[in-house]
């Protein structure tokens, strides 16, 4: 009597599956043949493309990523516990100083004093930008010569040069050049701490600033501007409406980072005895000997305006950016999308020790 054979469960046969050819069987392959079925299939075998269509799509995991994480946050950890621990950092004493009035003072000057350097620093860095990129030979060179000598010539020489002015020059005048003067000013009563500052850490801000608007104009491809004088486009709609929004994107995170390494630049007018946030607190501890206590006030008062400076950042480069970043690679995952995604790493691994044991 001939036996039946069951579709679908016909064990494989030596003929099909030479010697040293592995098989995989349901509960080893997952996906990779029908579920509930039992069939087996050998693994030189390919998937058809519906099989592969119809498979399920893993995340992928990183247990890299997950124990270099893990490392970072008992360090983390460790720098935690060590502020609240160690009394020597005398938290209570930053508590009393931090709103204290000549240290809000100080905070005030810097915040002014960032400001209108970076606006004026800003607007002077625009026309140097403009003479850069300008067809007249003599404009070229006067910009190029400018931003090469500012920049080679640290901020703080800067300072102190203007501080000094009236040591080389007693006197400004205004009038007809080389000619009668109408105008006469004493230098020694003209620049003080806080206006040398100003000129100076400007003039600095100005070479810097004009690089950056001149790299964030010649990313933009040149046809853009072409094509759009084609249309009959003038050239202030053509800057407004193409150019500038193209170059925005790579002129916003340089300014960013440009106006708060102005920030913390700002304590070097200390050095002339302005009181800023950073002397108002050197004139406090050359008095009280606490001299950890108040740097950590300006230290905290400094991470608080960075921090506040970067959010406004991240969303002037958000608005900026908003058509760029449209279908460039999709939207990236969060913290707890990583963590499930991740979760099934464990019980794998739990599996592969099982079977090992």
């Amino acid at each position: 009597m001939k036996q039946q054979e069951t579709p679908g469960l016909r064990p494989p046969s030596p003929e099909h599956h030479p010697p040293g050819t592995a098989l995989a069987t349901d509960a080893d392959s997952g996906s990779d043949s029908d579920p509930g079925s039992g069939s087996v299939r050998p693994l030189d075998v390919r998937p058809a493309d519906g099989q592969l269509l119809a498979a399920r799509l893993v995340p992928l995991r990183r247990p890299g990523q997950w124990a270099s994480a893990a490392v970072l946050l008992v360090l983390f950890a460790m720098l935690v516990h060590t502020l609240f621990t160690n009394h020597r950092f005398q938290w209570n004493v930053v508590g009393d100083y931090f709103v204290r009035g000549s240290i809000m003072k100080g905070l005030e000057l810097t915040l002014w004093l960032t400001g209108a350097v970076m606006v004026s620093g800003y607007l002077l860095g625009i026309g140097i930008a403009a003479m850069r990129l300008s067809g007249n030979p003599v404009l070229r060179g006067l910009s190029f010569g400018y931003v090469w000598l500012v920049r080679s010539v640290p901020p703080l020489v800067q300072l102190l040069f203007w501080y000094e002015l009236a040591s080389l020059y007693p006197q400004l005048s205004l009038g007809i050049p080389f000619g009668h003067e109408f105008v006469t000013v004493k230098t020694a009563h003209l620049f003080s701490g806080i206006l040398a500052g100003y000129v100076g850490l400007t003039l600095d801000i100005a070479a810097f600033s004009s690089e950056i608007v001149r790299g964030g104009i010649l990313s933009v491809d040149h046809g853009q501007t072409e094509a759009a004088q084609a249309l009959g486009l003038g050239n202030r709609r053509i800057f407004r409406k193409i150019v500038l929004p193209q170059a925005m994107p790579a002129i916003v995170p340089a300014s960013g980072n440009l106006l708060i390494g102005l920030l913390k630049a700002t304590s070097i007018i200390s050095v002339i005895a302005v009181e800023d946030l950073l002397y108002s607190v050197q004139l406090i501890y050359n008095q009280n000997y606490l001299i950890m206590p108040l740097l950590l006030v300006a230290t905290i008062w400094y991470i608080i305006l960075t921090t506040l400076l970067s959010i406004g950042q991240y969303y002037v480069e958000r608005y900026y950016a908003r058509g760029s970043n449209r279908g460039a690679g999709g939207p990236k995952r969060g913290f707890w999308q990583v963590t499930r995604a991740n979760l099934p790493l464990f019980g794998s691994a739990r599996t592969d020790l099982a079977g090992l044991s």
